[in-house]
């Protein structure tokens, strides 16, 4: 047999999470990934739109069309698939808790376009457990957020019988550090949750078919056997929950269908070209093994660590895939690893460490019962985690080993990174005020209102969804009935006030906290916010938990808050110092707001410290603007930044307090 009669697998979807700035610049970019060869649509949304509030919301204020496209209502919706023909496409949309709307959005913009629904093929990631645990962009309660991820489900069953309802995703689980135990019973607990509660929403024969139809979206970390391991791991416990616990007898049905994104968390701004070859290992974690090989993959830009990455950037990913499934011979091989006794002992061990988890949690009643045990548990994980990379016990290579560098060609002149359009969020909200004073306002209210009817009476919320998208509701008007219907939620931080045991080598620092404390009078407090919408805590976390340690008096009450209220919190706390976490690039005007507002609050001798994604460029500016220090990816050694933290309250007059 020749090379070229040799039988080959399929490859994987080709996907490139990606939107920004506006609908229509999305569009553009999506259509360009597409003539290079992308098989998929993964669309990113930006923070208003995730989290329920249009464009124009207070709490939007420098979110809009930073890590995602802005969309308001069906016009957006509109532009974004602008030719692009959905009845042929495969869309995966990363959305948790304006799933429903989204959707809704989607299915109108197809029907519009004359396209088949029954055809429409994609995903939504539709996922809110982990939104409490590590990603933030959840609205409501577990109970009634529960309640909508199985309506969605229910809903395409009828009407969308291609489509995946939900997208279990364990891929923010790893990056707030979780183990692959953790990742691997946290990700199938939430799925076991949801599967429950859609038993009582469709006819019991076509629940086996609802099973096949829930699908995962995993992380494939740097340690290439324990990841490929994990997925084979995934695989078969997977099928032994649809089997035992389900009744599945079809193993069409019981196959473990997942998407990946490679892993962010290990990207470096230090040598950043280095990520390169780590995205590509990570790659290798979820294609080698056919048994547990990703249905679709998409990869991050090299440059992430950095800012928003380029069309070229993407494209070099793109090609990453493309050279593995079509200029290698993986795909014309059966697996490679079945009958390793090297792997099969990993994935063993790997297993029962997930069983034990999974036990632990269906003890306390399930996933949304056990939000604040799996929520405590991440944040000690990635504690650890962290510790091990300061300690030098996990090496990172250009960032804690071999740090002698060339300056790197790829991020020297202008345009390195691409910086989104400063003018987007005004085009946005005009836009968005020309779209309401055109509408048929009592077609929407009429809507609304039966909308907000299903959702008080239990029932599904996607018709009227449906039908309030086609009238030309808005994200945030769909987001305030629901808020009003079942209530606004605040998840726990997952950080004890209770100083943990990991006290060892804090010696020196908690010596300087104590001193500090002393000339005080009372003990250093620290108040650590989240502005704006961005819902990434890890960073806030670990800072928090640290500070604890140290013995600061920490005040942290978690994600979403405004500036007003940080500055507030900062004047009923006595704060002597302020830490502000933001990872969303909206740093400059939430970062500007926060100190205009702790001036006219007579706080302006209160240090205040930043971290984030952050330019240089913008960092000289936060400087400017009085900002004491900024901190980036690269500044990892937490204990230097404690005692960073203690010398700027020491440096301040004793006189002050």
């Amino acid at each position: 047999m020749t090379q070229d009669t040799v039988k080959k697998d399929k490859p994987w979807l080709f996907r490139t999470y990606a939107g920004h700035s506006t609908a229509k610049a999305s569009n553009e970019l999506y259509r360009t990934n597409l003539s290079k060869g992308q098989t998929g649509l993964s669309v990113a949304f930006d923070l208003p739109t995730q989290t329920g509030y249009d464009s124009d919301h207070e709490l939007s204020r420098g979110e809009v069309g930073k890590v995602g496209v802005p969309v308001c209502h069906i016009g957006d919706m509109r532009a974004l698939f602008d030719s692009i023909p959905l009845e042929q496409m495969n869309t995966s949309m990363t959305i948790n808790a304006t799933a429903p709307w989204l959707l809704a959005l989607y299915i109108a913009v197809a029907e519009e376009q004359g396209a088949d629904v029954t055809q429409l093929q994609g995903t939504v990631q539709n996922d809110l457990i982990k939104e409490y645990l590590s990603r933030g962009t959840y609205i409501c309660p577990p109970k009634p957020s529960l309640r909508m991820i199985t309506d969605v489900a229910a809903y395409t069953r009828e009407h969308l019988p291609k489509w995946n309802p939900m997208n279990v995703c364990s891929y923010h689980l790893q990056e707030a550090g979780a183990t692959p135990e953790q990742e691997l019973a946290f990700a199938l607990a939430t799925a076991i949750a949801v599967l429950d509660d859609l038993k009582g929403k469709v006819p019991a024969q076509h629940f086996p078919e609802m099973v096949g139809r829930i699908s995962f979206f995993v992380n494939a970390g740097i340690r290439f056997v324990t990841e490929l391991c994990k997925m084979r791991a995934f695989s078969e416990l997977w099928d032994e929950i649809c089997l035992e616990r389900y009744g599945v007898e079809d193993p069409r049905y019981r196959r473990f269908r997942y998407g990946v994104q490679v892993n962010s968390l290990g990207l470096t701004e230090q040598q950043p070209e280095n990520n390169v070859y780590r995205i590509l290992i990570e790659a290798l974690a979820v294609t080698l093994s056919k048994n547990a090989r990703a249905r679709a993959v998409q990869l991050p830009a090299w440059n992430e660590a950095l800012g928003l990455p380029r069309k070229w950037d993407q494209q070099w990913s793109l090609r990453m895939q493309q050279i593995l499934a079509y200029e290698t011979d993986l795909l014309e091989y059966g697996d490679l690893f079945d009958g390793n006794p090297v792997v099969a002992a990993k994935v063993e061990a790997l297993k029962e460490g997930a069983r034990a988890e999974l036990a632990l949690i269906d003890d306390m009643g399930g996933a949304v019962q056990a939000i604040d045990y799996m929520k405590g548990r991440l944040v000690e994980a990635n504690a650890e985690r962290i510790g091990r990379i300061e300690q030098g016990e996990t090496v990172v290579v250009g960032v804690n080993r071999f740090t002698t560098t060339e300056p790197s060609p790829l991020t020297t002149g202008d345009g390195s990174i691409m910086v989104a359009d400063a003018d987007a969020e005004a085009d946005q909200i005009a836009r968005l005020t020309a779209w309401r004073a055109a509408r048929d306002e009592a077609a929407v209210k009429a809507a609304l209102a039966e909308l907000r009817e299903a959702a008080l009476s239990g029932a599904n919320v996607m018709p009227a969804s449906i039908k309030a998208a086609k009238a030309g509701a808005t994200t945030g008007e769909w987001g305030l009935v629901v808020r009003k219907a079942f209530g606004e939620y605040r998840a726990p931080t997952g950080v004890s006030r209770n100083p943990s045991n990991r006290t060892e080598g804090l010696e020196e620092i908690r010596a300087a906290v104590d001193a500090v404390s002393s000339a005080l009078g009372r003990k250093l407090k620290f108040v650590v916010g989240k502005p704006g919408l961005d819902g990434h805590s890890n960073g806030a976390e670990q800072i928090a938990a640290r500070a604890r340690d140290c013995g600061m008096d920490i005040h942290y009450e978690g994600i979403r808050l405004t500036p007003a209220e940080i500055v507030s919190a900062a004047e009923a706390e006595a704060a002597h110092v302020v830490g502000l976490s933001i990872l969303s690039g909206s740093h400059v005007p939430l970062v500007a707001e926060v100190m205009e507002r702790m001036r006219a609050a007579g706080l302006a001798g209160v240090p205040v410290v930043v971290g984030g994604i952050i330019p240089e460029d913008d960092a000289t500016a936060l400087r400017a603007m009085g900002v004491a220090a900024v901190y980036t990816p690269k500044d990892f050694e937490l204990n230097r930044i404690m005692m960073d933290i203690v010398g700027l309250v020491e440096a301040r007059p004793v006189a002050a307090e």
